[in-house]
């Protein structure tokens, strides 16, 4: 039994613990917002997750490795799409086919949570995701907006 923290609830798995994250977010908790890609090398970073704060991709994380950690799906990120990189990515029009933008919303979540000051070099460092349409130019736009609405709503220290 695979005991974990999914989007602030507890769940259990009674599943294979060898079985990759991905498939039990799912398969059994019907989370389709986390994007089967392949694995492997081919993987393009859509089934990205937050472990403990960290973005990681499910399917190179088996139940096992997940056992009494805290998992953030998209679906957990924000309920009603109010996270800045959710805003900036439909402002910037960001998203095209959409089945890479969870990975990548996941994955800049992550960025901005350690720092909303962010170069160039940051972006493509936070971003391993593939998207077949070609939206990066977008996404750093996107990006940076995202780090501008993040440090405007934090709060001011005295």
């Amino acid at each position: 039994m695979s005991r974990m923290t999914v989007n602030e609830r507890p769940v259990q798995f009674d599943l294979d613990p060898r079985m990759p994250l991905l498939y039990a977010l799912r398969e059994a908790m019907n989370l389709t917002g986390t994007k089967a890609c392949g694995g492997g090398p081919e993987c393009s970073g859509a089934c990205m997750v937050l472990v403990d704060g960290v973005a990681l991709r499910s399917c190179a994380i088996t139940l096992a490795e997940a056992e009494g950690r805290l998992i953030t799906t998209i679906e957990g990120l924000s309920r009603d799409r109010s996270h800045p990189v959710q805003q900036a990515m439909v402002a910037q029009a960001a998203v095209q086919c959409g089945y890479c933008t969870p990975g990548m919303v996941i994955a800049l979540a992550a960025l901005l949570q350690r720092n909303a000051a962010l170069t160039q070099a940051d972006i493509e460092a936070a971003v391993p995701n593939l998207c077949r349409c070609g939206v990066y130019p977008r996404l750093v736009r996107a990006v940076r907006r995202a780090a501008r609405l993040a440090r405007a709503s934090a709060p001011q220290r005295p």
